[in-house]
């Protein structure tokens, strides 16, 4: 390895606009709403306010295999929420989700609205609200799920903001840092493949919210979908990860998941607003009429 340049860190730090890459149009070091915006509400008691990337994908995966079991209050509504544009700042969005990070699902089916933000709380809300749907309920096989979903809130940061920030989207390569992140991306495909040389499922034989949560960042990464970083990470090598990504990637729930608030790919697989389960049918981007 070698560097070129130096970095000295100053004794303050202090936040340069300039300095941020292709997000620094929304990135700051301070939180809250930098405009009123109110939500849109439509008629389903769950109301999801999200974008297709993977941390949305996995609560549209859960929401779309909810209703495949038959629970038909998991009908919801999923408004678009464009984060290049800094829609998650809007007064609105900033009420459900302090953070300001999509996902964040609003429940009114109660007497009072229930917000719930972070996408592994979601899924777990989710499970727990439909009786424990895609969560076992005996207590090792529970621990166990548990432990993969929370292992896969605690990895992708550094999957996401670790290598894919440096290696993709950083305004200078730097090689220390695409180093020291793509090697902690293939321990953790290395993580994921030996659990699943074993298991049929992240969690053992059986699909759980592991799987669903884990699926849109590690499975979309095994099959060189993200990134561009296919070669690079050589993840042809993660024959379990892509043998699992495969098996989900086939369930027809995730397919529908995955077209939620996408704003990539064919336009027949983007559906950028849900609210009826016809749109999968009528709704998505090569079937609506071209902007006159």
């Amino acid at each position: 390895m070698t560097d070129s340049t130096t970095y000295t860190p100053p004794t303050v730090w202090t936040w340069d606009r300039e300095n941020g890459g292709k997000f620094a149009n929304i990135n700051r070091p301070i939180s809250g709403a930098t405009h009123e915006k109110e939500l849109p509400v439509g008629r389903h008691p769950l109301q999801l306010y999200s974008q297709g990337t993977p941390n949305g994908v996995k609560v549209t995966v859960m929401l779309e295999e909810l209703l495949a079991l038959g629970h038909t209050g998991a009908e919801y509504d999923a408004w678009l929420i464009r984060i290049g544009s800094g829609d998650q700042f809007g007064s609105g969005f900033v009420d459900i989700n302090p953070n300001s990070k999509i996902p964040a699902l609003l429940d009114r089916s109660g007497p009072k609205p229930i917000r719930v933000f972070e996408s592994g709380s979601i899924l777990m809300y989710l499970a727990e609200k439909f009786g424990n749907a895609f969560l076992p309920t005996e207590v090792s096989a529970r621990a166990e799920c548990l432990s993969w979903l929370f292992w896969q809130m605690g990895s992708a940061p550094y999957l996401g903001g670790g290598f894919g920030h440096f290696y993709a989207y950083a305004p200078t390569k730097i090689e220390y840092a695409i180093d020291r992140f793509a090697m902690e991306t293939k321990r953790q495909l290395d993580v994921l493949d030996k659990q699943l040389a074993n298991n049929e499922y992240i969690a053992g034989n059986t699909y759980t919210i592991a799987d669903i949560a884990i699926w849109p960042w590690y499975g979309a990464l095994a099959k060189g979908l993200l990134y561009g970083s296919a070669e690079f990470l050589q993840v042809q090598d993660y024959k379990h990860v892509r043998r699992w990504a495969d098996m989900v990637g086939k369930r027809p729930a995730a397919q529908r998941g995955r077209m939620v608030n996408r704003l990539a790919g064919e336009p027949s697989s983007q559906l950028h607003e849900r609210h009826e389960a016809s749109d999968f049918e009528t709704k998505t981007q090569d079937k609506l009429a071209p902007a006159s």
